[in-house]
């Protein structure tokens, strides 16, 4: 089977042709024809299996009548990288169409999107935070829609969308073409997708498990020494572009950084960082100038690099689900990847979690030649705070806190030491209060009391 026979557009074919695509895969050839009928459809698939040419082709051919100018279809993703890849898509595929897309999410300018919107757009791909602020302010016009696609359900209800994603859906058209994709199916998923289908086709491709294309490896490790063992790793390791992931934003930065220092041409892509900035990371990689990506999970899905050979979990995700969508960047379009993770004593349940969801034991493995007993580097003397010395303490009372409503205890009266005798040494403000005019006793100790 061929793209030739869903009878696309021959300007839509053109875009096909252009983009390299060959043969369908079995979750376009399961979709496409429902969505072309005008069926809702609920795609349950793993993450690289072509699943963004599902629902653009389609939107491509039936808006290439009707009128112009309008927003005629909305694509709700969880991130902003997945809606960049897929407006990428759209922009590709539709070149010849003249149909217009735009995006939609916080971190950029919102005059700038106002102002496209009124100069007229047919396709929306939006972050549900960004497009509430613009449906709120009355700048986008969702009554002519006609199509709606959720995508990435699961990570819009990891990532706490849901409640958003639900008051989008009252400000759209009740009689309209509903698309709901998903790679798994938690219930509060599985509800909205109850809630916003009507009669849909269901196409399910495999398992909620990563790509049969990927190898899976895991190297036992001390937490002290994963960044040793990385380095080692990229070292004996044949790679062609790598994607590293940290669990957190800051750890994603540092390890990035400790890799530019080691020689390595690395990136990293996080939360932190401005729009500009992520786009210019994740179009580096895509492109080859940089060879190592460290990424968090906003990269686990919407990064559509099909050249990286390997991925490698630095930190084990959170859940096993996570795991799959991270696996998902490497072994894409049928080529073959590896997918290497860094584990320590704490990973044991995580590690029995994707053990389930493969159906087999994953490999241990040791890298030759590595230090496994090497111990932890001790902290830096420069920032240890230096324990005070004994005479610091001396003479100290212990701190006490006046009860409530008691009376100030008094100072005693200071003697004077007799003439010719020999004082013991007073502190610093008791010498100074000796020294003011005896007109203000108090003086001293309103002034130097904080001290």
């Amino acid at each position: 089977m061929n793209f030739d026979s869903f009878k696309f557009d021959p300007r839509i074919m053109a875009g096909v042709r252009e983009f390299g695509y060959a043969e369908p895969t079995p979750i376009q050839v399961q979709a496409i024809p429902p969505i072309l009928a005008g069926s809702d459809v609920m795609g349950l698939a793993q993450t690289g299996t072509g699943k963004t040419a599902v629902f653009v082709l389609p939107i491509l051919q039936r808006l290439l009548t009707g009128p112009r100018g309008r927003v005629r279809a909305l694509i709700i993703t969880p991130t902003r990288e997945l809606a960049e890849q897929i407006h990428t898509h759209i922009g590709e595929l539709g070149r010849q169409t003249r149909v217009r897309s735009l995006t939609v999410y916080g971190g950029v300018s919102m005059q700038s999107q106002i102002q496209k919107l009124r100069d007229g757009v047919e396709i929306v791909v939006a972050c549900p935070g960004r497009l509430l602020d613009h449906l709120r302010q009355g700048q986008i016009n969702l009554s002519h829609l006609e199509v709606l696609v959720l995508d990435e359900a699961d990570r819009m209800f990891d990532m706490g969308f849901l409640p958003e994603v639900r008051k989008i859906i009252k400000h759209v058209p009740a009689k309209r073409q509903t698309l709901f994709f998903s790679a798994t199916m938690p219930e509060d998923v599985r509800q909205l997708a109850r809630d916003v289908l009507g009669n849909p086709k269901r196409v399910q491709i495999g398992e909620s498990a990563p790509a049969t294309t990927v190898s899976h490896a895991l190297y036992p490790v001390e937490p002290h020494l994963k960044t040793a063992l990385l380095l080692g790793l990229l070292r004996q390791t044949d790679t062609e572009s790598v994607l590293v992931f940290t669990r957190t934003k800051h750890r994603a930065k540092r390890l990035g950084e400790h890799l530019k220092k080691a020689g390595h041409s690395a990136t990293s892509l996080q939360g932190n960082l401005s729009q500009n900035k992520r786009q210019a990371a994740l179009d580096g990689f895509r492109e080859g100038k940089f060879q190592i990506m460290v990424a968090t999970d906003i990269a686990a899905r919407g990064i559509d690099v099909s050249s990286i050979s390997h991925v490698i979990n630095y930190d084990m995700p959170d859940t096993a689900d996570a795991y799959t969508h991270r696996i998902g960047r490497t072994g894409r379009a049928a080529k073959t990847g590896d997918a290497f993770t860094l584990v320590t004593r704490e990973d044991t349940d995580m590690v029995r979690a994707i053990e389930r969801i493969l159906g087999s034991k994953l490999e241990r493995r040791t890298l030759p030649g590595f230090d496994y007993g090497a111990k932890a580097p001790a902290r830096d003397a420069e920032f240890q705070r230096p324990p005070r010395p004994p005479h610091a303490l001396a003479g100290r009372r212990p701190y006490e806190r006046a009860q409530p409503g008691a009376a100030k205890p008094k100072p005693a009266p200071a003697s004077r030491p007799s003439s010719g005798s020999r004082s013991a040494p007073q502190p610093y403000v008791s010498r100074l209060a000796a020294d003011l005019p005896s007109q203000q006793p108090g003086y001293a100790r309103r002034r130097f009391s904080k001290r």
